[in-house]
C-alpha cells in the first residue's frame, strides 16, 4: 500500500489526509504546531493518525509520496531531508486534481486582488444556481471538497506556494490578475523565481481552456511571449487595448464592457459596492471567467452590482467623529497597498508595518507625500519603513506593540481623515495570520475609536 505523509495539520493538511485516507492509502499527517480542535475531530472521525509539535523523522523519510501544505518552506530541515531522499513532494491542489473526474477547475492567482476575484467568481456562478465549491487559500479545503463532495465547478484562490507544488493539474479557466514583487524571502529575493511560479497557472492548459490575465500588467506582457500557451487568450484592461479574437474586457469613463465570444455584459463601476481601480480589475475578469463558464450576462450582472466587500481588505469597520477606520490588514505587499492609497479621496492616518518580504517602498512614496499626514509604524522592527519614510510623510511615528500604536493613529486623526490599516507586510511578528491582525484591529476600532 502507497503511503502517503501529509505536513501540516491545517485546512490544506486535513483535508489532503483525509482524501488520501478515502483512496485507500496508508496516511499519516504531522505537524510541527499544534493542530486546532476542529481539524483533529475530522482526523479521528476518518481515523488518519496524526501527530503535533514534533515530527517523527523515520515515519516521515518512509513516506513513497508527501504532500506538503502552502505555508511550510522549502527551507525547513524536514523538508530538505525528504528533499535529499528524493521522495516526490506535491501539493493539496496536486492531489486533489487526480480524482476530480469530470469536474472544471477556474483558478486564480496573482501578486495582489486572487481572494475578491475569487470570492466575486464563486458568488456569481452560486447565484446563477451552478454546482459549485470554494476553495483553495479560501473557502473549504480542495481535496476535503473532493473527498466529500460532488461538484462541477472548483473555483480556487491559488498561491504561488500551491503553485510550485503542482505538476500535472491543470486550469479549465486560469486567471492572473498581477505580477508584483512578493514573498521574495521565499524565493531566494529573486523576482523572476516568483514570476515563474506565478507563470505556472498556465500549465497544461489545452485549446479550449481559457487564460485570462491583466493586459495591463507589464511582467505579465513580457513573459507570455517566453510560453507556447495553446489557451485562448483573454485580456481585461483599463489602460492598453489588446486585440483578442477570444474576448476581453476593457475599461473605460467609468464603466467596462467584457465579451467572449457573442455574449457581452456592460458594468458601471459607480454602481457597484465595491470601488477603486483594483476592484474595476477584479470586476473585469471576474465577468469574463463567469461568462466564459456559461453564465447568462444578465446574472453576471446582477450578482456584481449586489456583490459586497471581502473582509479584511478596504473593509469599512466604523466612522465616528468624522473620522472614517478601514481595515485592509490583506494587504501585505506594497502592490496592495498601491491600490489601497490610489482609491483614498480623504486625508490619511496610515498604519503600516510588520514583517518586512524584501520591500520596495519606492511606489508607494508619491501617495504618501500627497495624501498620508502620519505614518504609524506597527512592527517588532520599523527601521526601514523609518528610513524610507521620514522626510517624505510630515509624521512619522513607530510602536513594537499593537496597543500603542492604535492610540497613536487615534491621537493623529482629525475630522474628516481616514485611519488606514494597510500594513505591506505580513503579520507574524505581531500576530498569528493577516486575519487576526485585521479582527484585532476591528474589536480595537469598535471599542474605543
Amino acid at each position: 500500500m502507497k503511503k502517503i505523509v501529509v505536513l501540516g495539520g491545517g485546512i490544506s493538511g486535513y483535508g489532503s489526509a483525509i482524501l488520501a485516507k478515502k483512496k485507500g492509502f496508508d496516511v499519516f499527517l504531522s505537524d510541527m504546531g499544534k493542530i486546532a480542535d476542529r481539524y483533529k475531530s475530522r482526523l479521528d472521525e476518518w481515523e488518519v493518525p496524526y501527530e503535533e509539535g514534533h515530527h517523527t523523522e523515520e515515519r516521515i523519510l518512509a513516506a513513497d509520496e508527501v504532500v506538503k501544505s502552502p505555508g511550510i518552506p522549502e527551507k525547513a530541515p524536514i523538508v530538505k531531508k525528504i528533499r535529499e531522499r528524493g521522495i516526490p513532494v506535491i501539493s493539496e491542489m496536486e492531489l486533489a486534481f487526480r480524482y476530480l473526474d469530470k469536474a472544471r477547475t477556474v483558478c486564480i492567482t496573482g501578486s495582489n486582488g486572487k481572494t475578491t476575484t475569487t470570492s466575486i467568481i464563486y458568488r456569481i456562478m452560486k447565484d446563477a444556481g451552478m454546482n459549485v465549491a470554494l476553495g483553495g487559500n479560501i473557502g473549504e479545503s480542495f481535496a476535503y471538497s473532493v473527498a466529500t463532495g460532488d461538484y462541477d465547478w472548483y473555483v480556487l484562490e491559488l498561491s504561488s506556494f500551491q503553485l510550485d507544488g503542482m505538476y500535472k493539474f491543470r486550469a479549465n479557466i486560469a486567471v492572473l490578475m498581477n505580477i508584483t514583487p512578493d514573498h521574495l524571502d521565499r524565493y531566494d529575493y529573486c523576482f523572476q523565481n516568483y514570476v515563474d511560479s506565478k507563470m505556472r497557472i498556465t500549465q497544461n492548459q489545452k485549446s479550449n481552456d481559457m487564460f485570462i490575465y491583466s493586459g495591463d500588467d507589464e511582467v505579465i506582457a513580457r513573459e507570455i511571449p517566453r510560453y507556447d500557451l495553446r489557451s485562448r487568450q483573454l485580456p481585461f484592461a483599463a489602460k492598453t487595448a489588446i486585440a483578442a479574437s477570444a474576448g476581453d474586457a476593457f475599461l473605460c469613463d467609468g464603466e467596462f464592457t467584457a465579451s467572449v465570444g457573442g455574449r457581452s455584459v456592460t458594468i458601471d463601476m459607480s454602481r457597484m459596492q465595491i470601488h477603486g481601480l483594483h476592484n474595476a480589475y477584479n470586476a473585469m475578469a471576474a465577468a469574463l471567467v463567469t461568462l466564459s463558464a456559461g453564465v447568462d450576462p444578465r446574472e453576471v450582472e446582477r450578482s456584481l452590482y449586489a456583490f459586497a466587500p471581502v473582509e479584511h481588505r478596504l473593509e469599512p469597520v466604523v466612522e465616528r467623529d468624522g473620522v472614517l477606520w478601514i481595515n485592509d490588514s490583506k494587504a501585505t505587499n506594497v502592490d496592495s497597498v498601491w491600490y489601497a492609497l490610489e482609491s483614498m479621496t480623504r486625508p490619511l492616518v496610515w498604519i503600516a508595518g510588520g514583517t518586512d518580504k524584501g520591500n520596495d517602498y519606492t511606489p508607494l512614496k508619491e501617495f504618501a507625500r500627497r495624501k498620508v499626514h502620519t505614518l504609524v509604524c506597527m512592527g517588532l522592527d520599523n527601521a526601514k519603513l523609518l528610513r524610507e519614510f521620514e522626510g517624505v510623510v510630515p509624521e512619522v511615528v513607530a510602536f513594537d506593540n499593537f496597543e500603542e500604536a492604535m492610540r497613536a493613529a487615534k491621537a493623529s486623526a482629525k475630522q474628516g481623515d481616514v485611519v488606514l490599516l494597510s500594513p505591506a507586510c505580513a503579520s507574524f511578528d505581531l500576530f498569528t495570520c493577516y486575519e487576526n491582525r485585521g479582527e484585532r484591529f476591528k474589536e480595537w476600532v469598535k471599542q474605543n475609536a
